[in-house]
């Protein structure tokens, strides 16, 4: 069998496991990014304890590896008698992971927002949450955007801790298909090619994105 005919027998379950990475990682990534707007409002609106506690998550999910917080959420549910589902546990682990990082990246686009703009808003009679979701995240998703496409391609790649947990994502199918095969060397080529275009797939969305708001704003 040619090298050509090779690659093209992995192709379809590396569609598969890239389908799966794509769709887990998308969730996570939204899920962090509500749960950092959710630590910024706790930060700004909790007090002492509230600085305090966001603090110390922060400190916990930045400095321990993905790997143990992907075990601990897996196993935790077990040991409480809960059957959860490992995609759940997945999902959990990314996105309280990519919470922490986001929720450093935003809290900097908010602190760039002058306390001018949202007195005049408030001043008209919008309301806090008014004023989050209509002014300052815009705002923020604007300044922040280069730092959150960097942190959504890290919970990309990060995303491959999740083969120890028989996710079959791109790098158990890639384990799979190397025990099948024998051939390492060219299943993992193949594999690290199928990131790359996630990945580069993301950084085009995002620059699509910012080119048409770009546009809109000067229309």
């Amino acid at each position: 069998m040619t090298l050509i005919e090779r690659l093209a027998g992995y192709v379809p379950a590396i569609v598969s496991g890239t389908l799966t990475t794509a769709w887990l990682s998308a969730v996570a990534i939204a899920v962090g990014f509500i749960a950092a707007i959710a630590l910024y409002v706790f930060r700004t609106q909790g007090g002492s304890l509230g600085r305090t506690l966001v603090h110390g998550y922060v400190s916990f999910f930045r400095g321990t590896p993905l790997l143990v917080q992907l075990l601990m959420l897996f196993y935790l549910p077990s040991a409480l008698g809960v059957d959860l589902q490992p995609e759940i546990a997945a999902i959990a682990a990314l996105g309280l992971n990519s919470a922490a990082f986001q929720s450093e990246i935003l809290r900097a686009g908010f602190s760039s927002i002058p306390y001018a703009q949202l007195e005049t808003a408030s001043a008209f009679g919008l309301s806090q949450r008014q004023i989050l979701w209509n002014i300052q995240i815009p705002q923020v998703l604007r300044l922040t955007q280069p730092s959150l496409v960097s942190e959504s391609i890290d919970i990309i790649k990060g995303s491959a801790v999740l083969s120890v947990i028989a996710i079959a994502d791109l790098m158990r199918v890639g384990r799979q298909l190397t025990a099948v095969s024998y051939r390492p060397l060219e299943v993992y080529v193949s594999v690290a090619l199928a990131y790359l275009v996630l990945t580069s797939l993301l950084v085009l969305l995002a620059g699509y994105l910012a080119n048409r708001n770009q546009m809109e704003r000067a229309a």
